[in-house]
């Protein structure tokens, strides 16, 4: 049986209540560590431009395939094709 415990929050230092029910999900979900963060912290977080994707470097290429000038998330490397998306899904098939 689960009872709820008090624990604090480790960006803002506030307590919060980790609930029984939510005991009881972690537990069924196989997580092995309680949160630590409170909700408004988490919901921050998760919301972040760093967490949810934000700008990534992009780097300047030439499709080894096509020609086409593109743009790949990753330093190209000598000797080493990089392809645009189009030609890049055309090989995966």
């Amino acid at each position: 049986m689960y009872t709820d415990k008090t624990l604090v929050c480790k960006d803002c230092g506030q307590e919060f209540v980790f609930t029984a029910s939510e005991q009881e999900f972690f537990a069924e979900k196989g997580f092995m560590n309680e949160p630590q963060r409170c909700k408004s912290c988490r919901d921050t977080r998760k919301n972040s431009k760093e967490r949810s994707g934000g700008s990534r470097e992009m780097f300047d290429a030439v499709c080894a395939s096509c020609g086409k000038p593109c743009k790949v998330p990753f330093q190209p490397r000598d000797g080493r094709p990089v392809y645009c998306s189009d030609c890049f899904a055309k090989n995966r098939r």
